[in-house]
């Protein structure tokens, strides 16, 4: 087990949080990095956190089952940044802390991570939300299985369309053309048997 100093904490992020642009920004935790993926056993992830805004948000329920999991990334935080992530979580108004035992392939470390207060089994996010979730997985490499899994719950359009241009630009909006692996010669060559 690693030794975590007084000055640093870890948190398990398992939804939105998982995506480390939105972690890292100035307002949560800049001081956030990525440890380690792993899971926590005995719980079950969903999407029943009552918002504010209508739509749900992430959870994870205790099962007590040792057979469900819930996958997600391992942070370092420095402590400064507990007040803003607390804040950012909702902590007393939607969300609660919480203790986990959280599974990696190096060995088990204790993390902080935050449940839903207030649940309901039926809502569902926002698309915007949920591809945070799918988006986030991916990029710390999540068994595909799960990614699979994430993608089959059900999402909603957010009707607010502010809400949505902001959060869509955070998830994609600066993106650099290196990520797009376009052949433009192929392409080109394509287009000219086309015409």
């Amino acid at each position: 087990m690693q030794k975590i100093s007084t000055q640093t904490f870890f948190y398990f992020a398992y939804g939105a949080n998982m995506f480390s642009r939105r972690l890292q920004a100035s307002n949560i935790a800049p001081s956030a990095v990525a440890i380690d993926v792993g899971f926590v056993q005995g719980h079950r992830f969903t999407f029943g956190k009552v918002s504010r805004d209508g739509s749900g948000k992430c959870d994870i329920e205790t099962t007590n089952n040792p057979n469900n999991r819930v996958y997600g990334v391992l942070y370092k935080i420095n402590v400064k940044d507990k007040e803003s992530l607390n804040a950012a979580e909702g902590l007393g108004t939607g969300y609660s802390e919480a203790n986990v035992q959280v599974v990696t392939a190096t060995g088990t470390y204790p993390a902080a991570t935050y449940v839903a207060s207030y649940k309901e089994a039926v809502l569902r996010p926002y698309q915007w939300y949920k591809a945070f979730v799918i988006a986030g997985a991916l990029d710390h490499g999540l068994p595909i299985e799960y990614v699979e899994w994430l993608r089959t719950f059900e999402a909603q359009a957010d009707s607010n369309s502010d809400r949505r241009a902001e959060r869509e630009a955070l998830l994609f909006g600066d993106l650099p053309l290196s990520r797009f692996h376009v052949d433009v010669d192929s392409t080109r060559q394509a287009l000219a048997k086309e015409a």
